[in-house]
């Protein structure tokens, strides 16, 4: 008999600023969406398929799973009884900091998680110690020096160079793209994005979906869920957070956040007062 759909998913308080921390226990089916931090988490129960940027991949109990800033993909349960993990979403600068020494020298485009589901037991054991040092309420600091250390011995053995972009942005569609992040509750037509690129409109559409996952639409639709998620976080109240990040209505702000994040933003907002 399949079970009964269950969703939970909690910010947990987490003692490094940059980095949150996420427990989840659901049966829900994540839309394609992006980040704006790298993740990096650990499946304890059940497993998942979720799209990515090297293709479909499966991961089961005891699988790490990465994915970076801007990476467009979503996650389903495998079987009836969904799936359990612990996430950290680390800011990419705090990642530059505690990547320092690895030889990347800080340089995030020259760094990223290249395995979006990998089985290592010795580094999967490190993530535990880090998930469970960053939510710890002790702030001694021998606390801190193994939460720095446990980090930085994490992400060593999960960061690989970026080799050279096969797919990379075309001029025009890296100016479209700015005009986007720099003001995503500005609402522009696919003409002024088309001419911004030197494009027509359908080579625009084809081009902005090939270099980055997404259709424009959709991608103006993750800058402003990641803006008011942003102004959410700040205390600005949930109806002001949807207006200024360019939603029609709150409602519709919350639908794409849950989609998104998998929490309402009246619980992401608590979970941050805490």
């Amino acid at each position: 008999m399949p079970r009964t759909p269950h969703h939970r998913v909690d910010l947990l308080p987490c003692r490094h600023p940059g980095i949150e921390a996420v427990a989840a226990d659901t049966s829900f089916a994540f839309s394609r969406h992006v980040h704006a931090q790298f993740g990096v988490g650990l499946i304890q129960r059940g497993a998942q398929k979720s799209a990515s940027g090297r293709g479909m991949v499966e991961a089961g109990p005891g699988d790490l799973i990465t994915v970076n800033p801007g990476e467009v993909h979503d996650g389903a349960p495998i079987g009836g009884g969904g799936r359990a993990w612990r996430m950290l979403y680390i800011d990419p600068a705090v990642l530059a900091r505690a990547t320092r020494d690895l030889g990347e020298e800080g340089s995030l485009p020259s760094a990223e998680f290249t395995r979006p589901a990998l089985r290592d037991p010795e580094l999967a054991r490190g993530f535990g110690r880090l998930f469970q040092a960053m939510t710890a309420r002790i702030r001694e600091s021998a606390d801190e020096l193994a939460a720095d250390e446990t980090l930085v011995l994490v992400l060593g053995g999960l960061l690989r160079p970026r080799a050279p972009a096969a797919g990379h942005i075309p001029p025009g569609v890296a100016r479209a793209r700015s005009r986007m992040d720099d003001d995503p509750a500005a609402s522009p037509g696919l003409g002024c994005l088309a001419e911004e690129a030197g494009l027509s409109r359908y080579q625009f559409l084809r081009a902005f979906a090939r270099a980055t996952g997404l259709t424009p639409h959709a991608y103006l639709l993750q800058r402003r869920i990641h803006h008011a998620r942003q102004l959410i976080g700040q205390g600005i109240p949930l109806a002001q957070a949807a207006t200024d990040s360019g939603f029609y209505d709150q409602s519709h702000m919350n639908r794409l956040f849950v989609r998104s994040f998998g929490m309402a933003p009246g619980c992401y907002a608590e979970a941050r007062r805490r």
